[in-house]
């Protein structure tokens, strides 16, 4: 596993594997959705994260098929990958649920940019 936070479009693709094997084209189709159309793949970046994922040892090919005389290769999650995505998704929430926090903190005590004196310039 890594410490290092995870990378959005490799959280998103870890993501789009979760509930089960995508080919190239689904995980792509699946990224663009999960992130409102922010993060848009192209074909060489996801490859790209696949060999990389796939020798990390979080995904493995699933099956392959072909379609119109193309073959389309299937990947899955693998239980580390499962590991990682959800280690990943808690250390976000606790960061979400911290920010959430102090902003209620805000709103209540009515600390806002016009409350605190401006700086001084050097």
């Amino acid at each position: 596993m890594t410490d290092v936070p995870l990378q959005e479009p490799t959280f998103l693709v870890l993501t789009a594997l979760a509930d089960g094997p995508r080919h190239g084209y689904g995980v792509i189709q699946e990224v663009a959705a999960l992130s409102e159309n922010r993060v848009r793949l192209r074909a060489g970046t996801l490859y790209g994260a696949f060999d990389r994922l796939e020798a990390q040892g979080f995904i493995e090919p699933d099956h392959e098929e072909i379609v119109d005389g193309r073959l389309r290769r299937y990947y899955r999650l693998t239980d580390s990958g499962a590991a990682l995505l959800d280690a990943e998704a808690q250390r976000l929430t606790r960061n979400a649920q911290a920010a959430a926090a102090r902003l209620r903190h805000r709103a209540a005590t009515g600390t806002t940019a016009a409350a605190r004196p401006a700086p001084r310039p050097a």
